[in-house]
């Protein structure tokens, strides 16, 4: 009898189905997409190496790395962590730690130069390659049209 009862509540949803219709999706992309700079700093000096063409390379590196840091604090944004003591109404000690998470893709380094006694190195990135680049792995979709039957 209970099997019964089951069966004529499974054969009752089924009945609910949405069968009789075809839904087509379309991805919709934004209407601007906005681009932007960051620039990084190296200090040429403070490399530890010993002669000045390996210092070069680890100032070319470390200020692509900081031009990459300040994209993604541009794009997620930073996180602040504070900490503060008090002692008989006066400030003892005060710290902030800031960090910055994310992953940049679609980034072009647009100039890398010496400058003075550091290295710069410019980047661009330009959301519309970022949205492309979104779409190959995540396609966000809306509908385009439904087709009873």
């Amino acid at each position: 009898m209970r099997a019964m009862l089951y069966a004529c509540f499974a054969l009752m949803l089924t009945g609910c189905a949405a069968q009789d219709r075809y839904v087509q999706y379309e991805t919709e992309a934004p209407k601007s997409f906005p681009k932007l700079t960051a620039i990084g700093y190296a200090s040429l000096d403070v490399q530890p190496a010993k002669e000045q063409s390996q210092r070069v390379l680890m100032a070319m590196q470390a200020s692509k790395i900081a031009a990459y840091r300040e994209l993604a604090e541009q794009v997620y944004g930073q996180q602040l962590s504070a900490n503060s003591q008090v002692s008989d109404w006066m400030l003892t000690a005060d710290e902030v730690q800031a960090s910055v998470s994310g992953i940049i893709r679609g980034a072009k380094v647009v100039k890398s130069y010496p400058a003075g006694e550091h290295y710069v190195t410019e980047l661009e990135l330009d959301f519309e390659q970022v949205w492309a680049l979104y779409q190959q792995q995540h396609r966000s979709q809306r509908v385009k049209q439904v087709t009873y039957f």
